[in-house]
């Protein structure tokens, strides 16, 4: 691998650095103790880069050889970052999230991966699976989280997945019935929607709107209460 010889030439170029004018053949000279200083400091710092020279190295061929671990991502706000869905859109999403999520681990691997395809209408094989999971797997752990389950409705809105994609599919499925308004009425859509819901307006109307459905309720519940209450009095006299 081209990963490996290029660690292995790292190593010998660190050891020749070391080493000093001693691997060349020259003389050794008798340094102060500032200048003996100075070359441990450099001798130290030449190890610490190599070493994360040599990590980033390492990581690399693990990612080409599919045996990276995963990496943990910051937590994220799904609100500010995907801003071309509604507050309404992204909660829906995260309940079909949660929905296929069986293992509660916060995240879809490939047979819950597949268990929602299924359920779609639209069963993958093994490989086609593998391949959905890939094209939004950031950090490379072979299974979706919320943020990359996310991307798949962003790529989609975007026209970034092409035709015959898993993702597209599951997109679509999720979205808007294809067989009534045809691939070409789904990219649409997707299109329409993204230039509807941007506008700062509109987010903050439904942000309104939930907390006006949260008053509601509330009062809803404190109109039974006292109804119960009432019938309650009536029958203890």
């Amino acid at each position: 691998m081209a990963s490996e010889e290029l660690a292995q030439k790292l190593q010998r170029r660190l050891a020749l650095e070391e080493s000093g004018p001693a691997a060349e053949g020259e003389p050794e000279v008798a340094k102060g103790e500032g200048a003996a200083g100075e070359e441990a400091d450099r001798s130290c710092l030449t190890a610490r880069a190599g070493a994360e020279l040599s990590a980033k190295l390492c990581r690399r061929q693990d990612i080409n050889e599919g045996a990276a671990q995963p990496r943990r991502s910051a937590v994220f706000n799904p609100y500010t970052e995907f801003k071309e869905f509604s507050r309404r859109q992204i909660k829906d999403m995260e309940r079909m999230f949660r929905l296929y999520d069986s293992g509660r681990d916060g995240y879809i691997d490939l047979m819950e991966l597949k268990l929602m395809m299924e359920k779609l209408g639209a069963p993958q094989t093994h490989l086609g699976l593998k391949n959905m999971i890939k094209e939004v797997d950031e950090d490379f752990d072979g299974k979706l989280s919320f943020r990359e389950f996310l991307l798949i409705f962003h790529k989609a809105a975007a026209g970034e997945l092409e035709e015959d994609s898993g993702l597209l599919t599951l997109a679509k499925l999720s979205e808007i019935d294809v067989s009534i308004e045809g691939v070409k009425g789904a990219k649409n859509f997707f299109e329409a929607k993204v230039q509807a819901l941007s506008s700062a307006s509109k987010f903050e109307a439904e942000i309104k709107a939930e907390q006006d459905e949260r008053k509601r309720e509330e009062e809803e519940r404190k109109h039974r209460r006292a109804a119960f209450r009432e019938l309650k009095s009536a029958f203890t006299q």
